[in-house]
């Protein structure tokens, strides 16, 4: 099995919800889309983690950062997305510094997390209002937030951090249990 497929497939089990974009990135993942190498950049992947890690902070479970999730969203995007979707993508990055300049006087990176928390609300309000206007057309753009949203998720729950700590996880499963009571607060299954 391939990772994408895998991925894919864990995402489907989760129930996670995958954009039209975010799939067809994985479907054409193979390794020979062109390599941007502004996502390599330090001060990007350090904006990147703090994003992530706003998204999925560590609370009694690792948070993105100790998941490594944004060298995943590198590995991701250099590797299955379009030049124009990493464009979009980079856009976008500089579109929260400079939100949260306007906003605070500071970038990104210099803000308290409550304030970060409630800019990346702000900005997720404004993706979902992007998404459901009425004169979307066809070949329109994915918003910028659609992407890191999907990549830190995606990338969270397949590691082994999400996938073992944060997930139920059983590392050989046991017998078929069609029907398991569920308890309020508990976790969903990994495999």
């Amino acid at each position: 099995m391939h990772r994408r497929d895998a991925i894919r497939n864990v995402a489907i089990l989760l129930g996670t919800a995958i954009s039209a974009s975010t799939l067809s990135a994985l479907e054409s993942c193979t390794g020979s889309a062109p390599k941007n190498y502004d996502l390599h950049k330090p001060e990007t992947k350090a904006l990147l983690a703090e994003i992530a890690e706003t998204i999925i902070p560590t609370t009694s479970t690792p948070g993105a950062k100790a998941a490594k999730v944004d060298d995943f969203i590198v590995v991701m995007m250099n590797d299955c997305y379009k030049k124009s979707d990493q464009e979009v993508f980079l856009e976008g990055l500089k579109k929260i510094d400079a939100a949260s300049q306007k906003q605070f006087k500071k970038g990104f990176m210099d803000i308290t997390p409550e304030q970060r928390t409630e800019l990346l609300t702000q900005i997720d309000k404004e993706r979902v209002e992007y998404n459901k206007r009425k004169d979307k057309k066809e070949g329109d753009p994915t918003h910028y937030f659609q992407y890191l949203k999907e990549l830190t998720l995606l990338g969270y729950f397949t590691s082994k951090e999400g996938a073992t700590q944060a997930l139920r996880y059983v590392p050989v499963p046991g017998k078929y249990e069609g029907c398991i009571p569920y308890k309020k607060g508990d976790k969903a299954w990994a495999v």
